[in-house]
């Protein structure tokens, strides 16, 4: 006996659609990853306000970035202090406007120098030792029991450390503003011969109170941005303990990138908002 043909499909009918071809999944991965970050946020922004507080792990996770990102800190703010007075002084004395360095060279290191400098420090230094502490965990599977137990991974381990880095975040940028300051003045007067009644004068004509309270804002942000990634990537580790190391590097890589982009949206909606000083 001969075997039968194959059969072939029909053909389309006249006016009937072709299947749409779903896309491949590499396109999805991002903004399914997105989502998942920006569900985790909402998470952890719910969770904040339920009980019961995590007290004693606020406090010691608190303490932790706290000791980690201080030192670093300040040693870092001296230097970018120093360069922007350096450079603000440069071109306001040939500009002939030396009078406003001290004020300029104070708006840069409040408004823009100091939120960033504390971001980056602490998803370089604590984000990473959180990612890696909450990866460790989910490799283990111990995030697992404790979702089998009834306790919510999120309340207990994620809301302490994302408030102590929001907290952390807004009272290094006073350090930081503080020291960035200092250094600066110290490089203008000493380096480039100006004079200090017409540094410390030059606040009054160019700096005012919003300047101080949009730098605390983004400080804070920025750790919660930062807490709020090294979590995510901490909770989805891939490929056992290397995927924990690899999951490390992408916290700090996004949270950089982040960072930027909220901080230039950030600037554009407060000098909308907030006119300069005199104008």
């Amino acid at each position: 006996m001969t075997a039968p043909l194959p059969v072939r499909p029909a053909a389309a009918k006249a006016g009937e659609r072709a299947p749409r071809r779903r896309p491949p999944s590499r396109l999805l991965a991002p903004l399914r990853q997105t989502g998942q970050l920006f569900a985790l946020a909402l998470a952890v922004a719910r969770a904040i306000f339920r009980r019961p507080f995590q007290v004693r792990e606020l406090i010691e996770q608190f303490w932790f970035v706290a000791s980690v990102t201080i030192l670093p800190a300040a040693l870092v703010s001296i230097p970018f202090g120093a360069v922007i007075a350096l450079q603000v002084g440069s071109l306001t004395e040939q500009l002939g406007a030396q009078s406003f360095t001290g004020g300029a060279s104070v708006l840069a290191v409040i408004q823009q120098a100091s939120p960033l400098i504390v971001a980056l420090l602490i998803a370089g230094a604590a984000g990473s030792a959180i990612c890696a502490d909450l990866g460790s965990r989910k490799i283990r599977e111990e995030l697992d029991a404790m979702e089998v137990m009834g306790i919510s991974p999120i309340q207990r381990l994620v809301v302490p450390r994302v408030l102590a880095t929001m907290f952390v975040a807004v009272l290094l940028n006073g350090l930081v503003s503080v020291v960035g300051t200092l250094g600066g003045y110290f490089f203008n007067v000493i380096m480039q011969d100006g004079t200090p009644g017409a540094y410390l004068a030059s606040f009054s004509a160019l700096a005012q109170l919003p300047d101080l309270y949009v730098g605390e804002l983004k400080a804070l942000i920025f750790g919660f941005i930062a807490g709020i990634v090294a979590a995510y990537r901490g909770l989805n580790p891939r490929g056992g303990p290397k995927g924990v190391g690899d999951a490390v590097n992408q916290s700090v890589v996004i949270t950089f990138m982040l960072l930027f982009a909220v901080n230039m949206v950030l600037t554009a909606v407060y000098l909308q908002i907030v006119p300069p000083k005199g104008g």
